[in-house]
């Protein structure tokens, strides 16, 4: 239950855009929408997680959806300078990681003796969900937009301005959207990022190789700093015997040399003697970036994860539009590269996202580069299976009796429980991607649009819910519509979620000499992803088996430790706050990175630390952690 609600202001400037179902704009949009903005964002209680250096800066890293984020910051009265998201496209599709598992560490020794290479099929890898960029109709995700953005311009400063990165999708539709809520008067550019195709494959169409991101102002005093790029050769061709000694053709030259040109330009400094081409510092960048390649190309950045943006990108952007100092904040984080490329040009960063695969790779990287930041956990009642779209795949399993039913509207049921008695019964669960709030309006829709939908054989339904508003509101509503027969019942699903927090088993030993401690870890076992590999191995050879190939499972050793992917030792705080005073990863290869530096040492399933170890955070390859205490032999 949130702590309080924070208000969404300031007001949109005209009202909301959405789409109805004959897909003509109409404004105001549907009224469980204007409810929730009369409502306000829901503040959660917020902990920290874990403090990254003394962090001066108030940098930070936040676990949770964008509503709660900005309403956290709202509440501390922190307003951001510069904001640049790339939130979901409404694509259609799911997005997944590749899992790496690591060299088993009891014989890397021999690897490294032998100077051999690890042969490609021995490196075992899967793939698992991180999130699904499927929404059941435009409308649905353009109210989901719109609260975002209404959030995201209240924690604004007057200087700011923001970045919205989209494709063609359903950046139209959100072109609309920033209209009404920014103004249209406050639409500064429409940016087309494109990049060449690589291949002859031919399509039926001319290929999409562009994304869009607009970029809009709160006020005509924004920060915007004029970047540039060098003279292209065909300009350096043309114009090369006009330059003068100092590689300059001024705005005087042009006027008297080619007025035709000059009269076009939209505007000129009033003092003609300024540049117009500059051989040396190049020529004012234009709304047509296509210098800058995707992230497949740029490997060294490359932090396998789905969607990831080149810095190149964000360093552009950070630089045109904040200044050093500045806070940069992006609500839907990914790995982390907005936070990244601020800390590295000087700008204080704020970075928020649902997926603790996203928290997790933006930390690492953050601390790769030596910055300083709190992690923060909004606090919402949702305990996150890794993230939404795998928790909710586990709901399905732990609703006790759920099966799948063809004859259900998709939209509402996420199947049926079948009662001796009762027959077929409904099951209502939210969807964790969106912002799950039982509150008035929904019981509304599925009492008036989802249960009459319903076949008159069913008697009952049940309503899971995460959050809720008001339950003796709610159940009052319930008592006195009069509407249908069906019994309506409500369960919170916070229990079930409750099932999923279970630690990895490990097995350790810490010895002391020499004033310094030894960390020996000797087994790690995870049931989750032995589960997974299982059901992973059983499907391969079922395919295997129907095509009449071999098929090779994938297998763990007996010790396990090539599922851990990182272990944190906290030599400060036995409970509380994490403090990270010394920490391994290993990246896919084997290799060590030791407190954020990279090394070409495989990891021997040791650890050595100079202060005396209180308390251990180990990292499973799939983004579970586990804290234990330690026990010095």
């Amino acid at each position: 239950m949130a702590i309080k609600y924070i208000p969404f202001t300031p007001e949109p400037i005209e009202g909301q855009a959405v789409l109805n179902f004959s897909r003509m704009l109409k404004y105001k949009g549907a009224d469980e929408v204007k409810n929730t903005l009369l409502r306000g964002m829901p503040l959660y209680e917020t902990e920290k997680q874990e403090i990254v250096g003394e962090n001066k800066d108030g940098n930070l890293v936040i676990r949770g959806e964008c509503i709660s984020a900005c309403a956290y910051l709202r509440e501390k009265n922190i307003k951001v300078d510069l904001v640049y998201i790339d939130p979901p496209f409404a694509s259609g599709a799911d997005y997944a990681k590749k899992i790496y598992i690591r060299r088993n560490p009891k014989v890397t020794e021999e690897i490294a003796k032998a100077e051999e290479e690890l042969e490609d099929d021995e490196f075992k890898e899967f793939e698992e969900k991180m999130y699904g960029d499927i929404w059941k109709n435009k409308e649905i995700y353009l109210n989901w937009m719109y609260e975002n953005l209404l959030a995201i311009k209240s924690v604004m400063s007057e200087t700011a301005s923001i970045y919205v990165h989209l494709d063609w999708h359903i950046g139209h539709y959100v072109k609309i959207l920033m209209d009404e809520i920014f103004g249209e008067e406050n639409f500064v550019n429409e940016i087309v990022w494109g990049y060449k195709d690589i291949g002859a494959k031919a399509v039926p169409y001319f290929k999409k190789k562009h994304d869009t991101i607009f970029l809009y102002q709160i006020t005509e005093n924004r920060i915007f700093n004029i970047q540039r790029q060098a003279l292209s050769e065909s300009t350096l061709k043309r114009y090369g015997e006009y330059f003068d000694e100092n590689g300059i053709i001024s705005y005087q030259w042009l006027k008297d040399n080619n007025p035709g040109v000059f009269k076009k330009l939209k505007g000129h400094p009033t003092d003609l003697s300024q540049a117009w081409l500059d051989k040396k510092n190049g020529q004012p960048l234009s709304d047509w970036w296509d210098d800058i390649s995707p992230l497949k190309t740029h490997f060294e950045e490359s932090e396998e994860y789905s969607t990831q943006k080149p810095e190149a990108l964000l360093e552009r952007i950070i630089k045109a539009s904040s200044d050093e100092g500045m806070f940069v904040a992006d609500f839907f984080g990914g790995s982390g590269v907005a936070a990244a490329v601020a800390s590295k040009l000087g700008r204080k960063f704020i970075t928020s996202d649902i997926n603790i695969n996203s928290i997790q790779t933006t930390r690492d990287r953050l601390k790769a580069n030596g910055a300083e930041f709190d992690v923060l956990e909004v606090k919402s009642g949702v305990s996150l299976h890794r993230n939404p779209i795998q928790t909710m795949e586990k709901i399905k399993s732990v609703i006790p009796g759920l099966q799948d039913d063809g004859t259900l509207d998709p939209q509402w049921w996420r199947g049926a429980i079948f009662d001796s008695k009762l027959g077929k019964v409904p099951v209502y669960a939210p969807d964790l991607k969106d912002r799950p709030l039982l509150d008035e309006p929904l019981m509304h829709r599925i009492i008036h649009e989802a249960i009459p939908e319903l076949d008159d054989s069913v008697k009952k339904v049940i309503v899971y819910y995460i959050d809720i508003e008001d339950r003796k509101k709610i159940d009052k509503m319930i008592h006195d519509n009069d509407s249908t027969l069906v019994k309506i019942e409500l369960i919170d699903l916070k229990e079930l979620l409750e099932a999923f927090v279970t630690q990895d088993e490990i097995e350790f030993s810490c010895t002391e000499a020499e004033g310094k401690y030894c960390l020996t870890f000797e087994k790690f076992v995870s049931d989750r992803i032995s589960q997974k590999i299982d059901k992973l191995n059983q499907t391969g050879f079922a395919n295997a088996s129907k095509k009449k190939k071999v098929f090779k499972p994938i297998t763990i050793s007996e010790e396990g430790l090539e599922l851990i992917e990182l272990i944190s030792v906290d030599c400060t705080a036995g409970e509380g706050i994490w403090h990270s005073d010394y920490e391994i990863k290993i990246d896919k290869n084997g290799y060590l990175i030791a407190n954020g530096t990279k090394t070409k040492t495989f990891w021997d399933g040791t650890m050595t630390v100079e202060k005396k170890p209180l308390r251990l955070k180990v990292r499973n390859i799939c983004g579970d952690e586990s804290e234990i205490k330690v026990k010095r032999d």
